[in-house]
């Protein structure tokens, strides 16, 4: 027996999909990136560069996105345009020397933890999509997340680290782990996202949100908390499934395209 279609008088949202969708259209685009975390990613070849630069990216893609850019762009060209050979084999003298750029409150200790708990991650794995099967296989990308981090920060975990990878289960919406999901499954024909990871759907993704995407879902309708925290992240994911669910996070263009792009009320 197949479910009902869900009526625009039980979600009002709905009335808004036309909207969304080009708003997507407008926002998935390739020559968008440039200025965007995601071009460092972009910018190598190989599938183990593009998730070892997109985390360490990711992990600092909060405020200044020129700071954030000219960060991670030092970081790649410190690690020789070989962001996984290094992780894998750098010496503490050359860790050391990368340790010198630091982000905001990521300091010299941090970078070093990152490069050692990278490290200590591709010594289990062959990919980092095999550290987050286990959570999305319980649940969703939030689920996913929990078990990543308590698998990553597993062999050294400094207290102080720690912060630097977001938990759902203490209320965060975790927005650059799955900003970092995002990159890395879902796939489309625009070629802005990668889709590397074949074993993660993508109905699974979680919206990355942050104070953008959350006003904008709160004008449209598709989110009532207030916060922008866990229980926002899965209520806003259940509804933009109702507008696509096989790849309800291409909704983020839309949603943060529009929350950076118009000051004035969208509708």
């Amino acid at each position: 027996m197949s479910m009902p279609l869900p009526k625009e008088t039980d979600f009002p949202f709905l009335k808004f999909k036309d909207a969304m969708d080009l708003a997507v259209e407008a926002y998935n685009r390739i020559e968008f990136i440039e200025t965007d975390p995601i071009s460092i990613p972009h910018g190598f070849k190989d599938p183990l560069d593009k998730e070892v630069s997109g985390l360490m990216t990711a992990l600092i893609s909060w405020g200044n996105r020129k700071a954030i850019l000219n960060t991670a762009r030092i970081w790649m060209e410190t690690m020789d345009q070989s962001p996984y050979a290094f992780v894998k084999s750098a010496s503490p003298m050359e860790i050391k020397t990368l340790s010198k750029f630091i982000y905001r409150t990521l300091n010299a200790d941090d970078v070093i933890t990152l490069i050692y708990l990278l490290r200590k991650a591709y010594q289990k794995h062959s990919s980092l999509e095999e550290a987050f099967i286990l959570g999305f296989e319980k649940g969703d990308a939030m689920d996913g997340i929990i078990e990543f981090r308590r698998s990553f920060l597993e062999p050294i975990h400094p207290a102080r680290f720690g912060k630097h990878v977001a938990n759902p289960q203490d209320g965060s919406a975790a927005k650059r782990i799955n900003m970092f999901l995002r990159w890395m499954v879902r796939k489309d024909e625009q070629g802005v996202d990668f889709g590397l990871w074949k074993r993660i759907p993508m109905s699974k993704l979680s919206i990355p949100l942050d104070v953008h995407s959350g006003n904008t879902a709160r004008e449209f309708q598709l989110l009532k908390r207030i916060q922008n925290d866990a229980r926002s992240v899965r209520e806003l994911d259940s509804n933009l499934r109702l507008l696509d669910p096989k790849d309800p996070v291409k909704y983020d263009f839309a949603l943060f395209g529009l929350g950076v792009n118009h000051k004035k009320p969208i509708i």
